[in-house]
């Protein structure tokens, strides 16, 4: 399966938060830098190496944690999420820190960031609003991350914030954060909260903020140019969608039906099995989202088969294994009723050079 086949894969159950392999990869970059031996940090997380290759990829938040732990553990440093958001740009291991950074304010910026911060992490409430919220408190402003639970693991608020107040120092000597407060108690390494963020510092309050300077939101960003901003934004938005369809049961039995589909075992059984429901249940709640299984395995062949031959690197008789048809005969059948032409045909055209070449309908460059 080539890479942006195999990144199509949702290999996350349906409602199971994500996080971004790129933010997991700059981790591990970090541990090993630190002196972590990268077979054991991906062995204590569960993570193949292969999971990080690609930075818009999605791996469960619970191998983040657990990655996070055993680099803490093998870097003996218990303050590895705060030296996380120290080292570590944003724009470094995610394309929102890109988009941040094309911004043209820092209001602008923290839009984006409520925006697309799922394709950095997902957490939990973030479906019910804004994650950072500015809210005034007379004369003060406060910038409050809205996270549910946050205490399960306070980490992720260490390398938030330390990331936070340690990046805005590039635009300037005003201090971007004048206190910072985390629902967390103070830990073992409360020296290192101090070295790094320069503010007053209350463990144990009631929310996880930083008293801002309101001047902040004013200030200008413009890292980038405003076309790079569009760019980056409508490939982030379809990222976005990527990561929507996978909350549904559409998206994860074609999640489930992508890795088998060359082995004869891409059947409705098999799928109902995996996902631990009766056939009729599945049925029913495809029916529910407006398809059914016979329309998401065709949908799913036609959309890979595409994929395959404009890649130019697999043959028609290698697409045909690769979808799910032993017989190239009936595979040769299915994608003339996809795009009205036979493989051959789509591969002679999709092939020309690039000045002869016209876009067709069904070509996805996928």
């Amino acid at each position: 399966m080539t890479g942006q086949a195999k990144n199509m894969i949702a290999g996350c159950s349906t409602g199971e938060l994500t996080i971004g392999a790129g933010f997991a990869r700059g981790l591990m970059a970090l541990a090993v830098a630190k002196g972590a031996d990268r077979a054991a940090l991906c062995a204590r997380a569960g993570i193949a190496p292969a999971d990080l290759d690609d930075q818009d990829a999605r791996i469960p938040f619970a191998r983040y944690v657990a990655l996070m732990r055993a680099g803490q553990a093998l870097c003996n440093d218990p303050a590895l999420a705060l030296h996380y958001g120290e080292a570590i740009d944003l724009s470094e291991v995610s394309i929102v820190g890109l988009i941040c950074h094309a911004a043209e304010t820092m209001l602008d910026a923290f839009k984006q960031l409520n925006r697309f911060g799922r394709l950095v992490v997902e957490v939990e409430g973030m479906n019910d609003g804004d994650r950072f919220q500015h809210v005034r408190d007379g004369e003060r402003l406060w910038l409050i991350d809205t996270r549910r639970n946050p205490n399960d693991f306070p980490e992720l608020t260490e390398s938030t914030f330390a990331r936070m107040v340690c990046r805005t120092r590039q635009f300037g000597d005003t201090p971007f954060a004048r206190a910072v407060h985390v629902t967390h108690a103070a830990p073992a390494h409360r020296a290192e909260y101090d070295r790094i963020f320069q503010a007053p510092i209350l463990f144990e309050s009631d929310r996880n903020a930083l008293l801002v300077d309101p001047a902040w939101l004013t200030h200008r960003i413009a890292l980038a140019p405003r076309y790079v901003f569009g760019v980056l934004s409508e490939h982030a938005e379809q990222l976005l969608a990527r990561l929507e369809s996978t909350k549904t049961l559409r998206g994860r039995v074609e999640s489930l039906l992508m890795p088998i589909l060359h082995t004869g075992e891409a059947n409705v059984a098999t799928i109902a099995a995996r996902l631990g429901l009766s056939r009729q249940t599945l049925f029913r709640r495809l029916k529910a989202e407006g398809t059914s299984f016979e329309m998401l395995l065709d949908s799913l062949r036609q959309t890979l088969a595409l994929h395959y031959l404009t890649g130019r690197k697999v043959s028609v008789n290698e697409t045909a294994y690769l979808v799910g048809f032993s017989d190239p005969a009936a595979f040769s059948r299915a994608f003339k009723r996809w795009t009205g032409v036979s493989p051959r045909g789509f591969i002679a055209t999709s092939r020309q050079p690039a000045a002869d070449h016209r876009p067709r309908s069904g070509d996805t460059g996928r």
